[in-house]
C-alpha cells in the first residue's frame, strides 16, 4: 500500500497515530496551526508524555516518513484529528475547528481521496455538516467522489501506545466504499479488530462508551452524597454493595475531567434533548462535584485564622499528566475566588512541580489531595512525620480515595 497521508492535528490523537502510519511505511504529513510543535516535530524535539511515543519519534522509519508543516497539502488520505469542544453555557458541540480543517483540506481534495473524521462529533454530523460542507467547497460529490469515514479514535492518555495498536475500532463508512478503503488505512497498524459500521453507528457507539461511564460514575457520586447526609462510610458501603455477584458500584470521586467524558454525552443532549434525561442527570451531578469538594476544604479550615491550603494533584486522573477539564484545577480555582490562600502543586505536571513536599507545606494548615498520585501517595507516607512537623496546624484531607 502506498498512500499520503494527511493528518490535521497533532495533539492527543493526531501525533500518536501519524506516528504509527509513519512506522508503518507511509508517507504522513502532520499539520498543526502551531509553529513550535510543527518545529518541535521536525527537529525530534517534541517531548512526548510515554516513553514509547519518544522511542517512536525518534526512530528511523518515523525520521523518513513523517514531516510537520502548518498547512495542508496534497494527499491520498485526510484524517481529521482536531478537538471538539462543548460551549460552556449552551453545552453544544462548537465543530469550529472541525470546520476550520475542512476548509483547509478542500483546495487539495480531488476524486478519489478519502477524507477520515477521528475527532469525536455529534450524531449526524458525518453526513448531515462533513458532508455537504465538502461538497460545497469541492464541487464533488460524496461519497461517490470524496470517501468520507467516522472513525473515532479510542486511546486513553497514560497508556496511548497500546491503546492505538491493541484497542477495537468502528469504521462508519458513509458507503461500503469509503468503509473499505479506511479499513485498509486501519490495517496498517492496528492489532484490535476492525469493525465496518455506517457513520451514524459509529458516532452513536463512541458518544454512548463515554457517557455509560459518566452514569456511572455520577451513580457513585450521588451514593456518596447520600452516605455523606446520613453519617455513613461511603466505601464500606460500596463495598458491601458490591458483595452481590451483579453489582459493580464504582469508587466515587471529586468530579470528571478530561476531554472525553465530561464532554460527550452533552452532544446526545443536543440532539435527543426529550430522550436524554438520566444522562443529563448524570452530567449535572458530576459537574456539581468540584463545589462540593471546596465545601469540604472550607469546613477543614473553619476554625483556622487565615489558613494556608496546600492542594497536591491537577491533573484530571491518578497517574497521568493530562489537566484537560480537571476538578482538581476547578476546586482550586474556586477557592482562590473566595479569597482563600491555596497554592497548587502536582509532581506529574510541568510549572507545578516541587522540588521536595516537606518544603511545599512549610507553615501550612491543611493539606488537600485530590489527585493522589503514587508518587503523592508514597511521600506522604514515607515523610509523614517530617510533613506534619513543617505545617502551623497539621491536618490532611484525602479527597481522592
Amino acid at each position: 500500500m502506498s498512500k499520503k497521508i494527511v493528518v490535521i492535528g497533532t495533539g492527543y490523537v493526531g501525533l500518536p497515530a501519524a506516528l504509527m502510519w509513519a512506522q508503518s511505511g507511509l508517507e504522513v504529513v502532520g499539520v498543526d496551526i502551531n509553529e513550535n510543535i510543527v518545529r518541535a516535530i521536525n527537529q525530534k524535539t517534541l517531548l512526548l508524555n510515554e516513553s514509547e511515543l519518544n522511542e517512536l519519534l525518534a526512530s528511523p522509519d518515523v525520521q523518513r516518513n513523517l514531516i510537520a508543516q502548518t498547512a495542508p497539502c496534497e494527499g491520498d488520505v485526510f484524517v481529521i484529528a482536531v478537538p471538539t469542544p462543548v460551549h460552556p453555557l449552551k453545552k453544544v458541540a462548537d465543530l469550529a475547528c472541525v470546520r476550520d480543517a475542512l476548509h483547509s483540506i478542500a483546495p487539495f481534495l480531488k476524486p478519489g481521496n478519502l477524507v477520515i473524521i477521528e475527532s469525536t462529533i455529534p450524531p449526524l454530523t458525518t453526513r448531515d455538516f462533513a458532508r455537504p460542507l465538502l461538497e460545497e467547497l469541492t464541487g464533488l460529490r460524496v461519497p461517490e467522489d470524496i470517501l468520507l469515514t467516522h472513525c473515532p479514535e479510542r486511546i486513553l492518555p497514560g497508556d496511548i501506545f497500546h491503546e492505538i495498536v491493541h484497542n477495537d475500532r468502528l469504521i462508519g463508512g458513509l458507503n461500503e466504499a469509503s468503509g473499505q478503503a479506511s479499513l485498509e488505512i486501519y490495517q496498517a497498524f492496528v492489532k484490535g479488530q476492525l469493525f465496518l459500521t455506517d457513520d451514524l453507528s459509529a458516532e452513536l457507539s463512541k458518544l454512548f462508551e463515554n457517557t455509560y461511564r459518566d452514569v456511572n460514575i455520577a451513580l457513585a457520586n450521588e451514593i456518596s452524597l447520600i452516605c455523606e447526609d446520613l453519617g455513613a462510610d461511603v466505601h464500606k458501603v460500596i463495598g458491601f454493595a458490591n458483595r452481590h455477584p451483579r453489582v459493580n458500584i464504582l469508587n466515587p470521586g471529586i468530579g470528571v475531567g478530561g476531554h472525553c467524558i465530561p464532554v460527550d454525552p452533552w452532544f446526545l443532549k443536543e440532539v435527543a434533548p426529550y430522550n436524554a434525561r438520566i444522562i443529563t442527570t448524570a452530567r449535572l451531578i458530576n459537574d456539581e462535584m468540584p463545589r462540593r469538594m471546596a465545601e469540604k476544604i472550607r469546613k477543614a479550615v473553619n476554625n483556622v485564622k487565615n489558613p494556608k491550603i496546600v492542594a497536591l494533584g491537577a491533573t484530571y486522573k491518578r497517574n497521568c499528566e493530562d489537566i484537560r477539564e480537571s476538578p482538581a484545577v476547578e476546586i482550586v480555582h474556586l477557592l482562590k475566588d473566595e479569597g482563600y490562600n491555596i497554592t497548587h502543586f502536582d509532581p506529574l505536571v510541568e510549572k507545578m512541580q516541587y522540588a521536595s513536599i516537606e518544603e511545599i507545606v512549610k507553615g501550612a494548615d491543611l493539606i488537600v489531595v485530590l489527585v493522589r498520585h503514587n508518587q503523592i501517595s508514597q511521600e506522604l507516607k514515607e515523610k509523614e512525620t517530617i510533613i506534619l512537623n513543617a505545617m502551623r496546624t497539621p491536618g490532611v484531607l484525602i479527597l481522592d480515595k
